[in-house]
């Protein structure tokens, strides 16, 4: 079954591989048209190709990339600047795969990072006392 378009006639079903519009991308990630406009500026791999008149078209990885962009933001609650520095170092792989880890694992990675200031903080008392 077709998806109903803007104007209420059902819109035909495009292949993964299609090139989608800033539309039908902001339809389906629901993100405002002007915020994609946005993430343009803010994340120079979104590379849309685009046409005569500024029309945009989203390639299936821009569409991919996008989607990694609004779960970090929104969901996982980094800032703009966290998830420019995870595409610039390339994390954005163990950003996802944190999504997934079971809680505890969570916690204990907490735990670990605690114990790590404990030795750390140890060791500068330790410095400043001499």
């Amino acid at each position: 079954m077709s998806d109903p378009g803007t104007d209420g006639r059902p819109r035909a079903q495009k292949a993964p591989t299609a090139f989608r519009t800033i539309s039908e991308v902001a339809d389906d990630l629901q993100i405002p048209q002007h915020v994609l406009r946005f993430w343009e500026t803010k994340f120079p791999q979104l590379k849309p190709l685009k046409r005569g008149g500024g029309r945009r078209y989203y390639r299936p990885e821009d569409i991919a990339l996008l989607r990694r962009i609004s779960d970090l933001l929104y969901t996982q609650g980094y800032t703009i600047k966290g998830v420019q520095r995870l595409l610039r170092e390339g994390g954005l792989e163990d950003a996802e795969l944190a999504l997934h880890e079971p809680p505890e694992s969570g916690a204990a990675s907490l735990r670990a990072v605690l114990e790590d200031l404990e030795d750390i903080a140890g060791e500068l008392h330790a410095l400043a006392g001499r």
